[in-house]
Protein backbone atom coordinates (compact mmCIF):
# COMPACT_ATOMS: atom_id res chain seq x y z
CA UNK A 1 0.00 0.00 0.00
CA UNK A 2 1.51 3.30 -0.97
CA UNK A 3 1.16 6.58 1.03
CA UNK A 4 -1.56 7.75 -0.58
CA UNK A 5 -3.78 5.24 -0.06
CA UNK A 6 -2.80 4.77 3.68
CA UNK A 7 -3.10 8.51 3.95
CA UNK A 8 -6.86 8.64 2.49
CA UNK A 9 -7.96 5.54 4.66
CA UNK A 10 -6.71 7.06 7.99
CA UNK A 11 -8.57 10.36 6.76
CA UNK A 12 -11.89 8.21 6.32
CA UNK A 13 -11.71 6.49 9.55
CA UNK A 14 -11.13 9.80 11.29
CA UNK A 15 -14.16 10.74 9.44
CA UNK A 16 -16.51 8.29 11.10
CA UNK A 17 -14.44 8.74 14.39
CA UNK A 18 -15.25 12.05 14.53
CA UNK A 19 -19.13 10.85 13.16
CA UNK A 20 -19.16 8.82 16.33
CA UNK A 21 -17.93 11.53 18.51
CA UNK A 22 -20.68 13.83 17.67
CA UNK A 23 -23.35 11.61 18.14
CA UNK A 24 -21.48 10.78 21.27
CA UNK A 25 -21.65 14.45 22.46
CA UNK A 26 -25.60 14.81 21.28
CA UNK A 27 -26.40 11.93 22.77
CA UNK A 28 -24.42 12.62 26.36
CA UNK A 29 -26.54 11.72 29.39
CA UNK A 30 -24.70 13.60 31.77
CA UNK A 31 -22.33 16.84 31.64
CA UNK A 32 -18.90 14.53 32.18
CA UNK A 33 -19.92 12.07 29.48
CA UNK A 34 -20.45 15.10 26.87
CA UNK A 35 -17.43 17.02 28.10
CA UNK A 36 -15.56 13.67 27.16
CA UNK A 37 -16.78 13.57 23.81
CA UNK A 38 -16.57 17.09 22.86
CA UNK A 39 -13.09 16.83 23.90
CA UNK A 40 -12.63 13.49 21.71
CA UNK A 41 -14.14 15.76 18.86
CA UNK A 42 -12.61 18.28 18.86
CA UNK A 43 -8.65 16.32 18.96
CA UNK A 44 -10.12 14.00 16.09
CA UNK A 45 -11.06 17.59 14.59
CA UNK A 46 -7.50 18.93 14.49
CA UNK A 47 -6.28 15.22 13.54
CA UNK A 48 -8.50 15.92 10.32
CA UNK A 49 -7.50 18.26 9.43
CA UNK A 50 -3.53 18.08 9.81
CA UNK A 51 -4.03 15.10 7.34
CA UNK A 52 -6.06 17.08 4.87
CA UNK A 53 -3.45 19.50 4.56
CA UNK A 54 -0.97 17.12 4.04
CA UNK A 55 -2.65 15.57 1.69
CA UNK A 56 -3.70 18.60 0.02
CA UNK A 57 0.00 19.77 0.20
CA UNK A 58 1.32 16.73 -1.65
CA UNK A 59 -2.11 17.20 -4.58
CA UNK A 60 -3.60 13.78 -3.43
CA UNK A 61 -6.67 15.44 -2.19
CA UNK A 62 -7.59 18.56 -4.86
CA UNK A 63 -10.23 20.72 -4.60
CA UNK A 64 -11.96 22.89 -7.09
CA UNK A 65 -13.09 26.00 -6.66
CA UNK A 66 -17.05 26.85 -6.59
CA UNK A 67 -18.14 29.49 -9.45
CA UNK A 68 -19.32 32.40 -7.80
CA UNK A 69 -22.47 32.19 -10.50
CA UNK A 70 -23.70 28.72 -9.00
CA UNK A 71 -23.14 30.25 -5.37
CA UNK A 72 -24.81 32.90 -5.78
CA UNK A 73 -27.91 30.91 -7.05
CA UNK A 74 -27.73 28.79 -3.88
CA UNK A 75 -27.88 31.41 -1.77
CA UNK A 76 -30.54 33.01 -3.78
CA UNK A 77 -32.54 29.41 -3.55
CA UNK A 78 -32.32 29.52 0.08
CA UNK A 79 -33.07 33.14 0.96
CA UNK A 80 -36.39 32.81 -0.73
CA UNK A 81 -37.20 29.62 0.92
CA UNK A 82 -36.52 31.38 4.03
CA UNK A 83 -38.77 34.18 3.24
Amino acid sequence: MDDKNLMEGILLLEKGVCDLYVHGTMESPTSNVHQAFSQALSESLCMQDTLYDKMAAKGWYPTDRAEMTKLQAVKKKFQSAQG
